[in-house]
């Protein structure tokens, strides 16, 4: 994985956390646009992301696929 790839993923599983333990929902919030262009910014390397054992709990989680919807950014099939 490249060093871009690499830090993107480490931001994408932060974002992934903090969503997991309802950091959004607590307060009733949709995901900030910074979050959505992180978000939109890593759409790439998903499915690398996927084939990750370590990170593909937090990709098929069924929050970050709720927060991936409200971004508009598609989960694909990989």
């Amino acid at each position: 994985m490249t060093k871009v790839c690499s830090f993107v993923a480490v931001m994408l599983v932060m974002v992934l956390v903090c969503n997991q333990f309802g950091a959004s929902e607590a307060g009733g919030t949709a995901p900030s646009q910074d979050c959505c262009a992180r978000l939109k910014s890593q759409q790439p390397c998903i499915c690398g992301f996927m084939k990750d054992p370590n990170l593909k709990q937090y990709v098929n989680s069924p929050n970050a696929r709720k927060v991936a919807g409200q971004c508009g950014v598609s989960i694909p099939s990989c």
